[in-house]
């Protein structure tokens, strides 16, 4: 089916994109090589749901570049770029997503995209997944299995898992060392204030930052906060993540205390409602409220919308509801991803890891589904490892090795 776009107009400035982040993608450039060489995906059919901007679109080419027919949407309607999906249409591949698409228009590019009958699915959030398993099942026996890039996708996924539902082998790409260790920390720390800084231009030294949640993304924003010279207040419910962030410099309380206190309110739980009505009754005049979790329910908007007595929009990408008492409370991006809804997403050479952990899982998937049974795997080590090795390569950095001696040493329970 002919690619659904905005604009094929655009497609120039789209490329101009995809070929910058290439540049500075090098473990890609390399899978890319090395894939048209071994055609790994040859007769496969693959469907891909992920934010669609540049480097999603230069994995989507890598992949191509291995034979695969690839079919290609975003995974949330106020990420897709249309410059970058009018590139990739217009160089072959099958687009089916708009910028600011309404539910019914995402839902159906979702669908159009499945209607390929593929073989491996490469997720973000678990959308492609949710439909495979409730609307779609009739395309369930052309599926080998796929690969899931985020937290909140693979929590659904373990859900599936747990009772029984799950119909095919997915790897939890999310779940390797160099996704987590990278991309969700230091991907997510500098993308998520590139989006805040960029939509509201003010300062953060000096302000309160309260991050809500501190795993490994929550993680990566506190750092930056306090990079940038913020107070940064860590709301949690694991008394261990707790207690590593008051060890980390944080103070640490809970969300009704830190509702009085923050600037600047940053959310990234993956859970819903983690700021409400109640919160919003105590907040400071001018607070900015904003998500860095997958979906859209992290602050609540309802309770926002029912509070506010007047609401306008301050600026792009940032409402302003104004409260009964005058204060205003300013929410970025609809309250969805803030680093991709309100910017460009993570650095290219963060998702360059990522990507190639795609892609190699992805492979790894074609070459094993059959043995895999109907499970959430672990991305393998050795995958995880090549990865890091590229990375060390690509930046000209050698490591030690064992010797035989240390391996034996290492390897024995006597002195």
């Amino acid at each position: 089916m002919k690619s659904i776009v905005r604009d094929l107009n655009l497609a120039a400035d789209g490329r101009q994109k995809i070929n910058w982040v290439k540049k500075n993608m090098p473990l890609l450039r390399a899978l890319e090589e090395e894939f048209s060489q071994t055609k790994p995906f040859q007769g496969v059919r693959v469907s891909l749901s992920i934010h669609l901007e540049a480097k999603t679109a230069y994995l989507a080419k890598v992949i191509a570049a291995g034979g695969a027919e690839i079919s290609v949407t975003g995974s949330n309607p106020l990420s897709t770029q249309d410059d970058v999906a009018a590139a990739l249409a217009a160089d072959g591949i099958n687009v089916y997503a708009w910028y600011n698409a309404t539910e019914e228009e995402y839902l159906e590019h979702l669908n159009i995209t499945l209607g390929y009958k593929p073989n491996i699915i490469i997720d973000d959030g678990g959308d492609l997944i949710n439909l495979l398993h409730t609307k779609r099942t009739e395309l369930l026996p052309h599926i080998m299995g796929g690969c899931e890039e985020t937290t909140t996708g693979v929590l659904r996924l373990k859900a599936l898992e747990r009772e029984g539902l799950l119909k095919f082998p997915m790897v939890a790409v999310n779940n390797a060392y160099c996704k987590y260790l990278f991309d969700n920390r230091y991907g997510t720390g500098q993308s998520v204030w590139d989006g805040i800084n960029r939509t509201t231009n003010l300062i953060v030294s000096g302000k309160n930052v309260v991050v809500v949640g501190y795993g490994w993304c929550g993680k990566g924003i506190a750092m930056k906060a306090k990079g940038f010279g913020a107070s940064v207040i860590i709301c949690e419910i694991d008394p261990i993540k707790a207690a590593e962030a008051i060890m980390d410099g944080y103070k640490v309380m809970p969300m009704s205390e830190a509702a009085k206190e923050g600037d600047i309110f940053i959310t990234v739980t993956g859970c819903k409602d983690v700021i409400h009505k109640e919160h919003y009754k105590v907040m400071k005049d001018g607070a900015i409220l904003c998500n860095a979790g997958h979906f859209d329910v992290e602050v609540n908007i309802i309770d926002l919308e029912a509070l506010a007595v007047e609401k306008e929009e301050q600026r792009k990408n940032i409402m302003g509801y104004k409260m009964p008492d005058g204060r205003w409370l300013n929410l970025l991006a609809k309250g969805r991803l803030v680093n991709l809804a309100a910017g460009d997403g993570h650095p290219a050479e963060i998702m360059d890891m990522s990507f190639a952990l795609q892609a190699l899982s992805a492979e790894y998937m074609v070459n094993n589904y059959s043995k895999l049974g109907t499970s959430v795997i672990d991305v393998p080590e050795v995958i995880d490892k090549r990865v890091a090795f590229m990375k060390l390569k690509s930046w000209n950095v050698k490591i030690d090795e064992l010797t035989e001696e240390q391996k034996k040493y290492l390897d024995s329970w006597a002195e």
